[in-house]
């Protein structure tokens, strides 16, 4: 299992990700957001294949597909925080923070 927080930014909102397996592959995901755009995508993605996900273009991946369907724009760090909770939860990465620091 692995569980993701992301803080979204100038938005407000958080998400956390939870993301689980019993085979290294299926993933089961749970989103629990109150960015209105989450709660719609995750209503859709609440099921992936990890090895059908994370080794294709993002532009090939349903993930993303579904996502930009529902967040309202591509610079939302959801995007990477829902694979990088695959990642973990299949077991293809460690658990490792990752971040991104904006200065003007």
């Amino acid at each position: 299992m692995s569980k993701v927080r992301v803080d979204a930014g100038i938005c407000g909102f958080a998400t956390t990700i939870t993301a689980s397996s019993v085979d290294a592959q299926h993933i089961d995901l749970v989103f629990d957001s109150l960015c209105p755009h989450v709660v719609q995508a995750a209503q859709e993605l609440t099921h992936a294949d990890a090895y059908a996900e994370l080794f294709v273009k993002p532009h090939e991946s349903a993930i993303y597909q579904t996502l930009s369907k529902h967040l309202p724009h591509s610079g939302c760090p959801l995007y990477c925080a829902v694979y990088k909770a695959i990642e973990v939860a299949a077991g293809l990465a460690l658990p490792r923070d990752a971040s991104i620091h904006i200065e003007k």
